[in-house]
């Protein structure tokens, strides 16, 4: 098996890891927030004893730090609103707005990059969006959770294309910790403030009990610092357009898994599975043109005449 079949193979496996996390959203009874700092406190946890044990580098310098634990930062928010739209949605509406991650790549990582916005890129992510108007237009009484998806999305497309850059300078566990330490960091601030803002009252901070421990513990070492860790290696080798691309396979992992576990509580109606299918055919015909085109494009280099 080629290199380039195995990276995909794992990418798909561990983007079936993260369409099971929003149902272990809704199986841990723990609000959004503190859902966030419990995962990754203990990402953080585990990936520091996997340094250790690994002898791998955990020092780096003031500028990195800072970039590491910004981007963390980032992450706690997109994974805030993620969880946060799953209770007031279900799941499967949770992953299909996050299916729209590639569209926003499309724009963001041209940004960042210094490159040229690509013509085929906004197209199939526009695509994406016409099947999540499909999506909303027949789910209208998930709104609320759907833009809560969106907004998630967005950041999800913003860490990625970030993470992308520190890729080809410091090791993917060293950058996982410090991130997971940074998305760790501001959600554990935020939570005293959150509650003496709204109720006064510090005492409602939410204490998980023991099947929750026990789903937290598969949260962060199964769908967060396994998958994590993993997608930020294949990044040296799969740009992160097309990662978010095929993380629209989300929805169909977890729709499905969430509909064995849940059963009736996850259908939804004619609408929001044609919507869903229009987002997976972008998912499928990008790379076939892809490599439709770098085919074509060989051909033309190889019966190119040299210049004199």
């Amino acid at each position: 098996m080629s290199a380039s079949i195995r990276d995909y193979i794992q990418l798909h496996f561990i983007i079936i890891l993260w369409g099971f996390t929003a149902i272990l959203g809704l199986l841990i009874y723990v609000p959004p927030l503190e859902l966030v700092f419990y995962r990754t406190f203990l990402a953080a946890f585990g990936l520091l004893i996997i340094i250790r044990y690994r002898k791998l580098p955990l020092k780096v310098s003031r500028k990195y730090l800072i970039r590491f634990l910004g981007t963390g930062f980032i992450i706690a928010a997109h994974w805030i609103l993620f969880f946060g739209s799953a209770r007031v949605s279900n799941a499967s509406v949770c992953l299909a707005g996050m299916a729209t991650t590639s569209f926003w790549t499309s724009l963001i990582e041209p940004l960042v990059n210094r490159r040229q916005i690509k013509l085929l890129e906004v197209f199939f992510g526009l695509i994406v969006i016409a099947g999540l108007y499909l999506i909303f237009h027949f789910e209208f009484n998930h709104a609320l959770g759907l833009l809560l998806a969106l907004a998630s999305a967005i950041l999800a497309s913003v860490f990625t294309v970030i993470n992308s850059r520190f890729t080809h300078s410091h090791n993917h566990h060293t950058i996982s910790f410090y991130e997971m330490a940074g998305a760790s960091l501001l959600s554990g601030l935020i939570i005293p403030f959150y509650y003496l803002l709204t109720s006064g009252n510090i005492a409602q901070i939410g204490i998980p009990s023991i099947s929750d421990w026990g789903y937290l513990l598969i949260l962060a070492i199964a769908c967060t610092v396994y998958p994590f860790t993993v997608s930020i290696e294949l990044m040296k080798r799969i740009s992160a357009f097309i990662v978010n691309l095929s993380i629209n396979m989300e929805p169909v992992y977890g729709i499905i898994l969430a509909y064995l576990i849940f059963g009736e509580k996850e259908r939804m109606n004619s609408g929001f599975y044609l919507g869903t299918l229009v987002i997976l055919f972008s998912v499928i015909l990008y790379p076939l043109i892809r490599v439709w085109t770098n085919k074509n494009k060989i051909k033309k280099d190889r019966y190119r005449l040299p210049t004199q």
